[in-house]
């Protein structure tokens, strides 16, 4: 394989629909290039969202862009503010809230790539 099909720049990241005013751009992933190996996609959450709990089977990297979140892992609450980082270990139960005055934007990557056939939301809705 040459050095240049090893290299994909991403101009057209797909926007997947999501509830409750949540913006997601997936720039890698199943939807966006049919890769179940990682997902990397663009968040952008209003001020007061929260989602249902999950219990992922992928590990889950969040990049904190601007502004924070609020997210509970396993019972134990923690805040992230943009610059910092998060791992989240996969079968992990967590749930991602912004409660503050502020809209939040992160990236999230995952390790198999995101599915709904994975992500088991509390509310069975994925």
């Amino acid at each position: 394989m040459s050095k240049k099909n090893r290299v994909k720049i991403q101009d057209s990241p797909v926007i997947i629909p999501a509830d409750l005013n949540k913006h997601i751009e997936e720039h890698f992933g199943l939807v966006s290039t049919d890769d179940a190996d990682i997902s990397i996609a663009r968040m952008v959450v209003p001020p007061g969202w929260d989602e249902p709990a999950q219990q992922p089977e992928f590990d889950e990297y969040v990049l904190m862009v601007r502004g924070r979140q609020s997210v509970t892992v396993d019972g134990s609450e923690y805040v992230i503010s943009a610059g910092e980082s998060m791992q989240i270990g996969k079968n992990s139960r967590v749930r991602y809230a912004n409660p503050f005055d502020e809209p939040a934007e992160y990236w999230s990557i995952c390790i198999p790539a995101f599915s709904l056939e994975t992500v088991h939301r509390d509310n069975g809705d994925n």
